[in-house]
């Protein structure tokens, strides 16, 4: 990756507690850049959402790992890669439809990608059937000196 300042990398198990520990992880690590609480507001639910569809959907709440990498560009850009070793999805078009859920034995929105799409520059989704998924987010920092 080209002009990374900072980075960091971590796992953790598909528990629900540990959708708001990522939260708290990735904001102490973007604040080296700066940011404003709402472009920090803006990332943290971003990043949340992610972790959720990993815990809800990739390992359908059976134990697995969910990967987080995260980088600090020098062009004030923060890229985060949400990866898991889930059930993958069959059809990520049509599962990043807002309203589109697979989640049977719950009530759920289905709106995670488009909230992730409107708090990020942009959001990309790689994933295989049986494989698992790989979020990667990124937003740039706006510089206020």
């Amino acid at each position: 990756m080209k002009n990374v300042q900072n980075e960091m990398h971590i796992k953790l198990l598909s528990k629900s507690t540990n959708e708001a520990f990522s939260r708290s992880v990735i904001s102490a690590f973007v604040l080296e850049l700066d940011p404003t609480i709402a472009e920090l507001a803006d990332i943290k639910t971003a990043v949340s959402e992610a972790v959720t569809n990993s815990i809800v959907h990739g390992y359908r709440r059976e134990s697995g790992m969910i990967y987080i990498d995260a980088y600090l560009t020098s062009d004030r850009n923060v890229i985060i890669k949400i990866r898991d070793r889930g059930v993958g999805i069959e059809d990520v078009q049509r599962a990043m439809q807002p309203l589109y859920t697979t989640a049977q034995e719950e009530e759920r929105a289905g709106l995670g990608f488009a909230v992730m799409q409107s708090f990020m520059d942009s959001v990309s989704v790689k994933s295989a059937p049986g494989k698992g998924t790989t979020v990667t987010l990124k937003k740039r920092i706006v510089a206020l000196r």
